[in-house]
C-alpha cells in the first residue's frame, strides 16, 4: 500500500468480508497504525478493519561449518536485555570459510514482531496515539519486537551480535 487510493480500496473489501494481506512499509508493527492514519484513512476505519500487523526482517545467520563461541561483554548484554540469562546461553559468530565466502554467514531466517489488533490497541487507534505508546502498550500484552526475536535467534546460536544490531533498532 502507497498512497490512500490503494489504502481505502484495502479498507473497503476488509470491511466487506474480504481477507486482505498487503505489504505497507514501515520500520516495525505499531508504525503501521500511524503510517495509515497519515495517508487519511479515517482512525475508526482502522480500527474496524485491521485484525493482525506482522513486521519481518530478514537476519542472516551463521555459517555452521565456521561459527564459533564468542563471548559478549556486559555491556552488550546490558543493550540486549538478557544478562540474566547470558550464562546458560553460548552464543556464536562465523569467523568465514571457504563455505560462506569468507563472511561468516550463510542463508538467512526471518525475525517478527506480530502484533493482533487487541482492544487496548483499537483504542489507542481511535485516540490517534502515537507509535511509542502503541509499542508499549502491545509490550504489555505481550508482542515480542523484532528486537526480541533477533535475540532469542541469537540465544539460539543462529545469528551473531552483529547481525542483531545491525537489523533491529532500540
Amino acid at each position: 500500500i502507497r498512497d490512500l487510493t490503494t489504502a481505502e480500496i484495502a479498507i473497503k473489501a476488509s470491511l466487506t468480508g474480504h481477507l486482505v494481506l498487503s505489504t505497507l512499509h514501515t520500520n516495525d508493527a505499531p508504525s503501521t497504525i500511524g503510517r495509515l492514519l497519515n495517508m487519511g484513512i479515517e482512525p475508526f476505519l482502522v480500527a474496524s478493519s485491521i485484525n493482525l500487523v506482522v513486521a519481518q526482517r530478514l537476519i542472516r545467520k551463521n555459517c555452521p561449518v565456521c561459527r564459533e563461541p564468542v563471548e559478549l561483554n556486559n555491556d552488550v548484554l546490558k543493550e540486549l536485555g538478557i544478562e540474566e540469562e547470558a550464562s546458560e546461553c553460548i552464543f556464536y559468530k562465523g569467523k568465514g570459510c571457504p563455505e560462506c565466502g569468507n563472511t561468516g554467514y550463510r542463508g538467512r531466517i526471518a525475525v517478527y514482531e506480530v502484533m493482533p489488533m487487541f482492544e487496548e490497541i483499537k483504542e489507542l487507534v481511535l485516540r490517534q496515539a502515537p507509535a511509542a505508546e502503541i509499542k508499549r502498550v502491545a509490550a504489555e500484552l505481550g508482542v515480542w519486537t523484532l528486537r526480541q526475536s533477533a535475540v532469542a535467534r541469537l540465544k539460539q546460536g543462529v545469528t551473531s551480535v552483529e547481525e542483531v544490531f545491525r537489523v533491529t533498532d532500540k
